[in-house]
């Protein structure tokens, strides 16, 4: 047996460590002032590095909850339970579906149909050229504008099937 094509794992390269950078690190420091209890600012720390990063890494969770004073398993059930916090990559601009009973009642069904006909993606899919995720959302606070989304910090009320394209090409 020839060893000419035998790589060895010596050879391969090796995976950096994790790190927050400077400016996260900095600016959780900074979160963590506004809190008595550490703990309380868990959602504030994962928001931050998800701002930077666009989502927040499992390899995030144990260095933020070192910072804030919890276990990673505590942080994580904090990360996971939060539906606004994205725990793997998403789309450039995330649209989020409220289905809320008031905007179930006012065309929410259809809207979502249309958005899943026009992306061709369905619920917590990202779109093939990374332009948009989809996701729904519990409520978004506009039961008055129903059918309602929001994309990124946009909202849309009053959303029909045949308004869709006007909404979508906004987002480039």
């Amino acid at each position: 047996m020839s060893t000419a094509n035998i790589i060895k794992l010596a050879d391969l390269p090796k995976a950096q460590p994790f790190v927050l950078s400077d400016v996260e690190r900095h600016e959780i420091e900074h979160e963590l002032t506004h809190y008595p209890d550490s703990r309380a600012a868990s959602i504030g720390a994962l928001k931050i590095v998800q701002q930077h990063r666009g989502w927040v890494p499992d390899e995030a969770i144990p260095l933020i909850a070192e910072m804030i004073g919890m276990s990673a398993a505590e942080l994580d059930g904090v990360a996971t339970f939060y539906s606004l916090i994205y725990r793997r990559p998403v789309g450039r601009h995330v649209i989020k579906v409220c289905d809320s009973i008031s905007c179930f009642l006012t065309g929410y069904d259809a809207v979502r149909q249309g958005l899943e006909q026009k992306l061709g993606i369905q619920y917590g899919q990202t779109t093939a050229d990374g332009r948009f995720t989809l996701l729904p959302i519990c409520c978004l606070g506009a039961c008055d504008r129903g059918a309602t989304l929001m994309i990124d910090d946009d909202l849309h009320g009053n959303v029909t099937p045949q308004g869709l394209d006007r909404i979508l090409e906004a987002y480039k």
